[in-house]
């Protein structure tokens, strides 16, 4: 039976804490130029829906490291659920793939994929989750912070797909949560529920981040959201994370950020370039290491 990777509680926390390991020890090795191809002969199925450049780059990047390859299907190439249902393309790209990721809209469709799928199927993003980008964000602070268990990490920003995966990350890591957001934008009330005490919900960007050991952001008008960008600027226009916010941090707290950044919006520029606060390169880079350490797992724990 294949295993699969639709959000961040697909993984144990034993699980979850093996692979951030292993990223680390894939990472080291990487630099150390020392080869490790488990994927010798083995192909990747990438199904983009939504366009990305880290997700590409990271995902096929990590593949020709591991020994395989990777076929890139644009939305020409598949258009899930508009041509052939889902559950026959899930039917007949397993057949052929060795694992598939998919970079798409409603999670309803990486459900139904993978319980068609012969393979493991990695969410690489959706509108609910984006649990890859999670593997990366707690890689970056074990780096540079050690386990975040017990720690204070603060969201600010959009209750979205991001959000939704921080709630899940803290349940796994066992760290509080504190979110910042306006009014009508908070994450979905059932996926804060199942993660009680841990994960609270403030409406002042200072009062998330006091004392916290971690800030996340994100950009206020995601892909596919366009058309409110003016209306979302009004509404988070006091959440910007800089320097000043950051001061109610506890001394030696990280930055984070997906990226594309939109410096002056959700994050100023003087912090992103700010290294001795601002960890979001080597964030970035951990999408490689930790997706490669995430693709070794899910081979090596299905049938």
């Amino acid at each position: 039976m294949a295993r699969h990777f639709l959000t961040l509680l697909d993984l144990s926390g034993d699980e979850l804490n093996g692979v951030i390991e292993r990223a680390i020890e894939l990472k080291a090795l990487r630099a150390q130029g020392i080869a490790t191809e488990p994927f010798r002969d083995k192909v990747l199925g990438m199904i983009f829906e939504k366009s990305s450049t880290r997700t590409r780059v990271s995902f096929e990047a990590g593949m020709a490291q591991m020994g395989g390859s990777a076929i890139f299907l644009s939305p020409r190439d598949t258009q899930l659920g508009r041509g052939e249902p889902i559950e026959d393309s899930a039917r007949v790209i397993s057949r052929m793939v060795d694992m598939v990721m998919i970079r798409t809209f409603g999670h309803n469709v990486l459900e139904r994929f993978a319980q068609y799928s012969r393979v493991p199927v990695i969410n690489a993003l959706s509108d609910s989750y984006h649990p890859c980008q999670l593997l990366a964000d707690i890689q970056t602070f074990v780096e540079h912070r050690g386990s975040p268990r017990g720690k204070v990490v603060a969201w600010v920003g959009d209750g979205n797909n991001m959000c939704h995966s921080y709630i899940n990350a803290a349940r796994r890591c066992d760290f509080e949560l504190r979110i910042a957001c306006p009014e009508g934008y908070e994450p979905d009330e059932a996926i804060v529920a199942a993660a009680g005490d841990r994960v609270s919900i403030v409406r002042k960007p200072a009062e998330a981040v006091r004392g916290a050991d971690w800030v996340a952001t994100d950009v206020w008008a995601s892909m596919g959201q366009e058309t409110e960008q003016q209306e979302r600027k009004r509404a988070f226009q006091s959440f910007l994370v800089d320097h000043e916010l950051m001061s109610h941090a506890n001394s030696g707290a990280v930055f984070m950020h997906c990226l594309p950044a939109h410096r002056g919006e959700e994050v100023s520029g003087e912090l992103l370039e700010d290294e001795d606060i601002s960890v979001v390169w080597d964030e970035a880079e951990n999408r490689l290491h930790a997706q490669k350490a995430l693709m070794e797992f899910l081979q090596e724990h299905s049938s």
